[in-house]
């Protein structure tokens, strides 16, 4: 998960979560949940969490205190003591590096937090914060339509690679051939993620 338009900065910031507050009852992953990141290891010896992002700016695990957590893929053969939670509360999550640093509630050691290595985190999407105006959540790009000025259809988005200054769109067309369009300015028209459509300034030769 990633911002495509104006390109994001490392989260600065360090946030934290009201330790008081109660945690929801309901365990199950969302329907809307997306994979944001893996637990990389233990951090210290009181169980905090190394998180690795999928994205460069991690706001959706500095935005919300419930990260759900399921096995790496594929799921290596785990002994049923250390079965995974569904979910981890989190109390303080802060920048190091190029990664997170977590603590949550119940890891009360290096060896809790170390059981859970390898583990993929997924936040739900309705948990994201808003974007700013030219802003796109990744996830919400792929399976767009993108069609140019003269309705013709270039495929749908499949991907997206980021190329340093901006994002370029990758597109798989009817034919299965791929189209890479960048997604700027310069060539974007229109952006619906309701209708799950981009249109585009591009020629169907291209």
């Amino acid at each position: 998960m990633g911002l495509a338009g104006r390109r994001p900065q490392d989260a600065p910031v360090i946030a934290a979560a009201d330790p008081a507050a109660p945690p929801a009852a309901d365990a199950a992953l969302p329907p809307d949940a997306v994979e944001v990141g893996r637990i990389a290891g233990a951090w210290g010896v009181q169980g905090a969490l190394r998180v690795q992002p999928h994205a460069g700016a991690p706001l959706a695990l500095l935005a919300t205190r419930r990260w759900f957590v399921q096995p790496p893929a594929p799921a290596p053969l785990r002994p049923a003591a250390a079965a995974l939670p569904p979910w981890l509360d989190v109390v303080a999550v802060r920048a190091q590096g190029e990664g997170l640093v977590a603590s949550a509630r119940g890891l009360a050691d290096r060896d809790a937090a170390e059981a859970l290595r390898g583990a993929r985190l997924f936040v739900s999407r309705a948990s994201f914060p808003p974007t700013a105006p030219g802003e796109y959540y990744w996830v919400d790009l792929i399976g767009c339509r993108v069609v140019n000025r003269e309705g013709v259809e270039l495929g749908v988005v499949a991907g997206l690679i980021d190329v340093g200054p901006h994002a370029v769109l990758q597109l798989q067309a009817a034919d299965a051939a791929e189209r890479l369009i960048p997604f700027v300015a310069a060539y974007l028209d229109e952006v619906d993620t309701a209708a799950r459509r981009i249109r585009v300034d591009w020629s169907a030769d291209d």
